[in-house]
C-alpha cells in the first residue's frame, strides 16, 4: 500500500491568510517515515507554533496533533503502536482535543486496511476498510475536485477548489450509522475510478486523504480554518 511522497513545491502564496493570535501549538507526530518540512513551514507561516515530535507529553498537551505518513498501512500502524500513539489519540479525542490525519495518517483512523488480501487492523476510530482504488490508473495523483459535505467548516471558503492527492488506496464507504458523542460526521468525497472518502470532520477528529500542505492557496485556507478551531487560536 505504498503512498508516494509528493515533491511538488508549496504555493508562493504562503502566508496569504492572517496568522492566529495567540499562537496555537501543533505537534506533528514524528513517524520517521517522510519529509514533513513543507507541512512544518506551512503551519508556521499560518501562525502556529510547530514541533515535530514523538514525545508522549508533547503530543498529549499540544492544542493540535497531526498524524501524517508515507509508506504502507502496516508499516505506519507498526510505527504508531511502537510510540504509543493509539492511546495518545484515544486520550486526546476523549478530552475533545484536536487530531488531524493526513494521507495514510487519515487511512489508519479506519478499522482496517487491506493489501494483497491481507488485512491489517487500524486505529478503529471510524468503521470501514481502506482498500485499493478501483481504477485503470492505480495511483490517484494530482489536483482533484472534492465534493464537500454540506455545512463543512474545514472547507469554508474553498468549497469549489481542488486539492492534491497522491495515493492508490482509499476508503470507498463510510458506514457510520450510529450517533457518536460528537456531532454527526461530515464526509466529503472525491473520485478515481469510483467515489472514495476525501475528508472527514468528526468533532475533534479531522482527516484528509489529500495533502493540504501541497494544495496551494486552497490547502493553506483549509489548514488556517483548522488552526482557528484550536484552543490557542480562539
Amino acid at each position: 500500500m505504498v503512498e508516494e511522497e509528493n515533491l511538488s513545491p508549496i504555493a508562493e502564496s504562503k502566508g496569504t491568510f492572517q496568522p492566529n493570535s495567540p499562537k496555537p501549538t501543533v505537534v506533528i507526530l514524528d513517524l520517521q517515515n517522510g519529509n514533513y518540512q513543507e507541512l512544518i513551514e506551512v503551519l508556521a507561516a499560518l501562525g502556529a507554533s510547530v514541533e515535530l515530535s514523538s514525545d508522549r507529553s508533547q503530543a498529549l498537551n499540544a492544542d493540535g496533533l497531526m498524524i501524517p505518513g508515507v509508506g504502507t498501512f502496516p508499516e505506519v500502524m507498526q510505527t504508531l503502536k511502537g510510540i504509543g500513539a493509539p492511546s495518545i489519540i484515544d486520550q486526546r479525542l476523549s478530552a475533545g482535543k484536536a487530531v488531524f490525519g493526513i494521507c495514510i495518517g487519515f487511512q489508519v483512523m479506519f478499522d482496517s486496511g487491506t493489501e494483497d488480501e491481507i488485512e491489517t487492523d487500524g486505529l478503529g476510530q471510524w468503521p470501514g476498510t481502506v482498500d485499493v482504488l478501483q481504477s485503470s490508473k492505480s495511483v490517484n495523483s494530482g489536483m482533484k475536485a472534492v465534493e464537500v459535505s454540506q455545512g463543512s467548516s474545514l472547507f469554508e471558503g474553498v468549497e469549489n477548489e481542488e486539492f492534491y492527492f497522491q495515493h492508490s488506496f482509499g476508503a470507498i464507504t463510510f458506514p457510520l450509522e450510529v450517533e457518536t458523542a460528537f456531532a454527526k460526521p461530515k464526509v466529503s468525497w472525491s473520485e478515481h475510478g469510483g467515489r472514495f472518502v476525501a475528508a472527514v470532520e468528526n468533532g475533534p477528529l479531522i482527516g484528509t486523504q489529500f495533502h493540504p500542505e501541497l494544495s496551494g492557496a486552497a490547502g493553506l485556507r483549509l489548514l488556517s480554518n483548522w488552526l482557528k478551531t484550536l484552543q490557542g487560536g480562539n
